[in-house]
């Protein structure tokens, strides 16, 4: 094994949008990958016909470009080993099917789903096994006559993997340790379907692990009761030396409350998780997306990256480099890790403060241009030094920053109330003649012209401050006065100062 190239393969379902648990499983995958020099493989398991949704192939895909996980090989990417989709490779599985039929690994069963529903209600716990498939239609009890008669006849069937009673089987998995378990715990599944001559995922996914190189399958939790089968499976086909290093992750739970994570909490309390805005087109609902939601893709990175694995140290923050670098799936977590959605928001808060002045610009300026302003992108720039440090999300600015673009036409009342007092009217006339007055407007001369005027007068600093802020942005908020006039301008500072006065007073 370990003189083999390190191949992963990351390999949903088209059967609708891509859950953030699934995003953060392809994610370890990319890091396991990259640290190893290895390759990373994508595949589409698209053998279950009746679940498929049109656009889920595209919109996966999609979500991978924006989070700037990279593919190797595989759908859309090339390579060698295709085709990539599970129905395209229909011809290829039937080789398998008969080969465990042939070596009495496998069987033929006949028995519809009325007669198995027949059987769970007359026999408890009933599973296909070696203690009650004597009992079925297959062609264990059936003479082979009976059995081709039946096939000419076009009676649907399935092929069910003949799992032998005692057998102990051995993982040893790459978070959890050694696991072991009995046969007799697992019962017949079915690996293929006449009626669509597909194979389940069982066999698909042993065969196409098989052939397509995959040295560790490194996956969700919920995919270890499998594991046990698709050992059996490997040793069926007589591939134990090929056989993959198997990983499985840790559930992403609730962020409150027990059980794992759901639509359903996203939609509770608010957050997304999905990677993108989903629109169903069956149902017509849709799910919002992170993407759309505001968050940056580093952001979902980071954060999922810390959901499960925890690199040691206090850093918090990584770059998808870092993390490549950092990564080692046996510090990943045995015990689920809880979804804490705030915890995502503070990383994009971080992200924010991060990136330039100049990057949050130009996602903000067409916000900007959508409320019906023409700005300069070096004004933006200006506004967004000034309060980018008060926001999650670039969204967020706007109703943050509406009075740097746009006059206060109403002012707050309750800041109306607390701050604008008696004497106002005449400090905000004098302070606007004073402004307008001056012929250098820049910050320092401003600074030291008020502090001066303040002091001769005998004003409180806070009364004028207060006084003159509820004149310029209509509110109590925003950055530092100075920095709002010089940005305004002498003019609109003046002109908006002198109309408050006479609305005000």
């Amino acid at each position: 094994m370990s003189e083999r190239k390190v191949r992963v393969r990351f390999a949903p379902s088209p059967t609708g949008p891509l859950h953030i648990g699934g995003v953060r499983t392809a994610l370890y995958n990319y890091l396991f990958a990259r640290q190893n020099n290895g390759e990373l493989v994508f595949r589409i398991e698209d053998t279950d016909s009746q679940r498929f949704v049109p656009g889920a192939e595209d919109y996966i895909i999609e979500s991978f470009r924006w989070l700037g996980i990279k593919f190797d090989e595989g759908v859309s990417f090339g390579g060698s080993h295709g085709p990539y989709r599970q129905s395209e490779r229909r011809n290829i599985y039937k080789k398998y099917v008969d080969y465990l039929l042939e070596h009495d690994k496998a069987y033929i069963a006949f028995d519809t789903p009325e007669e198995l529903e027949q059987m769970r209600q007359n026999t408890p716990n009933f599973q296909y096994d070696s203690n009650n498939r004597g009992a079925m239609r297959n062609s264990l009890t059936l003479s082979k006559a009976e059995v081709d008669a039946m096939i000419d006849d076009g009676v649907q069937y399935v092929v069910r993997f003949k799992v032998e009673p005692g057998v102990k089987v051995t993982i040893n998995d790459m978070i959890r340790g050694e696991v072991n378990i009995m046969s007799d715990i697992i019962d017949d599944k079915v690996l293929f379907k006449s009626a669509d001559e597909l194979p389940t995922y069982h066999l698909a996914n042993i065969v196409d692990d098989h052939l397509m190189e995959i040295t560790h399958v490194i996956r969700g939790e919920e995919w270890l009761p499998s594991a046990p089968l698709h050992v059996l499976l490997y040793r069926a086909f007589g591939w134990e030396d090929t056989m993959p290093r198997f990983a499985h992750l840790p559930l992403l739970l609730k962020p409150e409350g027990k059980g794992k994570l759901s639509k359903r909490d996203g939609d509770r309390l608010g957050f997304p998780v999905f990677p993108l805005e989903w629109h169903d087109p069956k149902t017509g609902e849709e799910s919002s997306g992170f993407r759309e939601s505001g968050y940056f893709p580093e952001t979902v990175i980071n954060f999922l990256a810390l959901l499960g694995w925890n690199p040691g140290g206090e850093q918090e923050l990584f770059s998808l480099e870092e993390l490549v670098s950092l990564f080692d799936i046996s510090r990943c977590s045995r015990a689920g890790a809880r979804f804490d959605y705030q915890k995502a928001i503070w990383f994009n808060h971080e992200y924010i403060l991060r990136k330039s002045n100049e990057e949050i610009a130009r996602l903000f300026a067409p916000i900007v241009a959508n409320n019906g302003v023409e700005e300069t992108m070096e004004r933006v720039t200006q506004v967004v030094a000034m309060m980018k440090d008060r926001v999650n999300f670039v969204k967020e600015l706007w109703p943050l920053c509406t009075f740097f673009f746009i006059p206060p036409s109403e002012y707050d009342e309750k800041t109306r109330k607390k701050r604008w007092k008696e004497q106002s009217p005449q400090i905000v006339s004098e302070l606007a003649d004073l402004l307008e007055g001056l012929d250098d407007f820049s910050i320092p001369t401003q600074e030291t012209a008020v502090n001066k005027w303040i002091e001769e007068k005998g004003y409180k600093l806070g009364d004028v401050m207060n006084s003159w802020r509820l004149t310029l942005v209509g509110k109590g908020m925003g950055p530092g006065m100075y920095d709002i006039s010089a940005f305004l301008g002498q003019e609109e500072t003046v002109r908006r100062m002198r109309h408050a006065v006479e609305v005000l007073k």
